[in-house]
């Protein structure tokens, strides 16, 4: 029998411990200075199927028009009020330009209509310069645009339409035609990696796995959102080798406990370490408990690493729906708010009125998580 249960024990003791999940740092943060660069130009679409905009309620459209074929050395000016646009749309580019883009090289532009047109299906977009917040033109934008949808409209008005058919995309459609004059060597001898979400806890993890690759002390948190490391001798004239490693480091990151509610749309989105605390809900003539009680962990015998500690458990949530009908038992065990939710859900609680109770919850202090409202 001993030798049963020792064989037990030691089966027990062999079994994988699951590690937490873990990501690339260059997917938690990146490095300042190396980042894109907004574009933004007015051009004109042409080539559309009587889709375009209107002539009397967009009347820039048929200015724009006009002064372009003047620059081609055809005067419109005169024939202005003549000039048609149902097959021309006035659009807006947009693009993003990263740092290190050399001349020459491309960029994928977005194309929105700007005026009343009702699609931008089979248009040409023409050459557009793209400024940016200096208003200097960084790149030109030019191309046949690809819309993703589609829309047909019958002799008797009606219509059936597929996605937005006034915003298009042409890939690799901007040719860069200056740089921004932003060099890799420029960083020098320090680096900073900047966390997209600020926090202390993945700050200092960040920290430890750098000079755990690196085996000494190169990295430092400066803050919750930002991690120095200073480049060693051997690194400094290629920032890109050092960069690559680091980034390709992993860490486990710290996801705050946090419910999202876009009370337009009736959506909730929460976060797994979202709990509540003991508390009673009345709603209407809902009415739910939760009750929880502290246990104790005790570690195996043998296992020298384990420590006695104090388990919050959440022991039963009951509901009662009906004063007169008394209550029925929802669940027994570890619950989170998630489990609250379901239970809601199961009897038919609708979206806002759970929107509703979770933000008294928050007043009442016993929702242990950030409430954030859209």
């Amino acid at each position: 029998m001993n030798k049963l249960l020792t064989t037990l024990l030691a089966c027990l003791l062999a079994l994988p411990v699951l590690a937490a999940p873990t990501v690339k740092i260059k997917d938690l943060a990146e490095v300042e200075g190396v980042r894109d660069n907004v574009l933004v130009g007015y051009g004109l679409v042409v080539g559309l199927a009587g889709t375009g905009d209107s002539p009397n309620g967009i009347p820039f459209t048929r200015q724009s028009l006009a002064n372009m074929l003047q620059r081609l050395g055809v005067n419109a000016k005169d024939v202005l009020s003549n000039i048609k646009t149902k097959n021309v749309a006035a659009v807006m580019v947009t693009a993003k330009l990263p740092s290190l883009a050399r001349q020459g090289s491309s960029v994928d532009v977005t194309v929105s209509s700007l005026g009343d047109a009702k699609s931008l299906e089979g248009g040409l977009l023409l050459a557009t310069p793209l400024t940016g917040a200096d208003g200097q033109t960084y790149a030109v934008a030019q191309g046949a645009m690809v819309i993703g949808g589609y829309q047909a409209t019958g002799k008797d008005g009606t219509s059936i339409s597929k996605n937005h058919t006034t915003v298009a995309r042409i890939a690799k459609g901007a040719t860069v035609e200056r740089e921004t004059g932003f060099e890799l060597a420029s960083l020098g001898d320090s680096l900073k990696f900047m966390l997209r979400e600020p926090d202390f806890t993945t700050a200092v993890r960040m920290r430890d796995a750098i000079n755990a690759a690196f085996k000494e002390k190169l990295a430092i948190a400066r803050d919750n959102s930002t991690v120095d490391v200073t480049v060693p001798t051997r690194y400094q004239q290629q920032l890109a080798a050092i960069i690559d490693k680091i980034e390709n480091l992993r860490v486990e990151p710290t996801t705050d406990a946090r419910v999202v509610i876009d009370e337009k749309t009736g959506t909730i989105v929460m976060g797994e370490n979202v709990t509540l605390a003991p508390v009673a809900i009345s709603h209407a003539n809902l009415t739910i408990k939760v009750v929880e009680e502290q246990l104790v962990s005790q570690p195996f015998s043998f296992n020298v690493a384990g420590e006695t500690v104090k388990i919050d458990r959440t022991t039963e949530i009951s509901v009662d729906d009906d004063p007169d009908h008394g209550k029925f038992k929802m669940l027994k065990g570890s619950a989170s708010l998630a489990d609250l939710v379901s239970g809601l859900n199961a009897l038919g609680v609708k979206p806002r009125d759970v929107i509703s109770i979770l933000q008294n919850i928050k007043a009442a202090g016993a929702l242990n998580a950030e409430l954030v409202v859209l």
